[in-house]
């Protein structure tokens, strides 16, 4: 490392992501002088591969949610900058030369975001409004700390953000097996979340969510640039948000029976 730029902690949470890890970790080998690594009970190798990898590893017993759970991890970093990054995703030797050179400036600039490249069950996904996909990673340790939401949480920060050139390769669905798996996670979290803040669905209002995520995808964001992957991308976003709101639309039903229950 060297000496003279300011310090970097790498930040990760985790669930069994054995297959993952040791790859995303590697990726920013050389470039972070500390690595943490907030596991959610795993019961694969993660935690093995963490320390192999000379990680701070905290093992808290509760899941708060994506956002509370990053910034434990946050909590616990210690180093003078921070780089967020998921089990999925990997540094690339361009982007690390980049963040190099960005903490060997002293300026005043404290936040910075990344272009991110995902991958689709054997493609990476040019259009379908997954490019360009501008994630803030990078800041002054102190100046940001994450959203408190369940999922899709976002690194929230009042100072001017400025843009790399470089990307982060974002591995999120290798096959549709892991499609089925995180459609069903991720439309579980968001419709607890939306819940919480008060939004109600019907059936009706699940299949117009779905039909109108099918046409934002495909057609506005052009997805079908992507071939057939685009397709099946903007028919599994359609899945996402038709089960988001049909689950949002049960949970209604299950309190108005509790309700009714508990009356008689």
């Amino acid at each position: 490392m060297n000496p003279t730029r300011p310090t970097l902690s790498a930040i990760v949470i985790t669930r069994n992501e054995a297959h993952n890890l040791h790859d995303c970790l590697q990726s920013m080998a050389g470039l972070v002088d500390e690595i943490v690594v907030v596991d959610s009970q795993s019961t694969d190798a993660t935690v093995a591969i963490a320390q192999l990898h000379g990680a701070k590893v905290a093992q808290p017993a509760d899941w708060p949610g994506f956002g509370p759970q990053k910034n434990r991890a946050l909590d616990l970093a210690t180093s003078d900058w921070v780089l967020s990054i998921d089990a999925d995703e990997r540094v690339t030797s361009a982007l690390a030369a980049e963040i190099r050179r960005v903490l060997q400036l002293n300026n005043t600039q404290v936040a910075y975001k990344v272009p991110r490249l995902s991958f689709y069950c054997g493609e990476f996904i040019h259009h379908a409004g997954w490019q360009p996909d501008y994630v803030l990673r990078l800041f002054k340790r102190g100046t940001a700390q994450f959203s408190d939401d369940l999922v899709h949480e976002r690194v929230v920060s009042d100072q001017k953000v400025v843009a790399l050139d470089n990307h982060l390769l974002h591995y999120s669905y290798l096959n549709f097996s892991q499609v089925l798996s995180k459609v069903d996670a991720y439309s579980s979290a968001s419709a607890k979340q939306a819940y919480a803040r008060g939004k109600r669905s019907s059936v009706a209002g699940a299949l117009g969510h779905g039909a109108w995520a099918f046409f934002r995808t495909y057609v506005i964001r052009r997805g079908f640039l992507d071939g057939a992957h685009g397709l099946a991308l903007s028919i599994s976003n359609a899945e996402t948000s038709y089960y988001k709101y049909l689950k949002l639309w049960h949970m209604e039903l299950e309190q108005t029976n509790q309700a009714h229950h508990k009356s008689t």
